[in-house]
């Protein structure tokens, strides 16, 4: 039996390493990164574009299926979400862990499901995604404890469960509302 279920599952998992590992490189640079880019001004604008190039993706993405009534009040609920929570966090660095530990709990739940979907078993993949996000984040943390020009914050891995939380969750009813209006397209085809 090979590790991996599929060629998709496989490219799943590297890039979920390829984006830990680029989280996790930025250790030591990140708040020098982070004060020269809010110093010229250009952070909050990055931030604002990231937004804007990930929401493009998803609706582009969204199109490709000619999304149903549900899945499109889903949609529009989750981003709702992601823009209180965006205009509640008062610092760019808090709002970075809304994309890169979002990007980690879904690649891993994509992951994981494309590996439940091959005939592996995987009990609850969403659970399973937002722990070892979240476990991700923690160790992430634990290792800034160690580093002096970084600082251990407890606070920060709630960011990250909140952002590996939303993510899945947000994954999970599109998914759910996707089902739903393919089972009623599906059921109104047939007489």
């Amino acid at each position: 039996m090979t590790l991996f279920s599929s060629t998709r599952e496989r490219r799943l998992w590297a890039w979920t390493l390829l984006v830990v590992a680029a989280i996790y490189s930025t250790l030591g640079l990140a708040s020098t990164l982070a004060g020269l880019l809010r110093d010229s001004g250009v952070l909050t604008p990055q931030f604002v574009l990231a937004m804007l190039l990930i929401g493009a993706a998803v609706v582009t993405r969204g199109l490709t299926w000619r999304p149903g009534g549900l899945e499109i009040a889903v949609a529009l609920g989750v981003a709702a979400v992601y823009g209180l929570v965006f205009v509640r966090m008062a610092l760019e660095t808090e709002r970075s862990h809304l994309i890169e530990y979002g990007v980690v709990a879904l690649l891993i739940y994509e992951a994981l499901t494309e590996r439940a979907s091959q005939g592996r078993r995987v009990p609850l993949p969403a659970a399973l995604a937002f722990l070892a996000a979240v476990a991700i984040g923690a160790a992430d943390e634990g290792i800034q404890w160690f580093v002096p020009i970084r600082v251990f914050d407890p606070l920060d891995i709630l960011f990250n469960a909140l952002a590996a939380f939303m993510a899945v969750a947000g994954s999970v009813a599109l998914a759910w509302a996707r089902r739903r209006t393919w089972r009623s397209r599906r059921g109104s085809s047939n007489p």
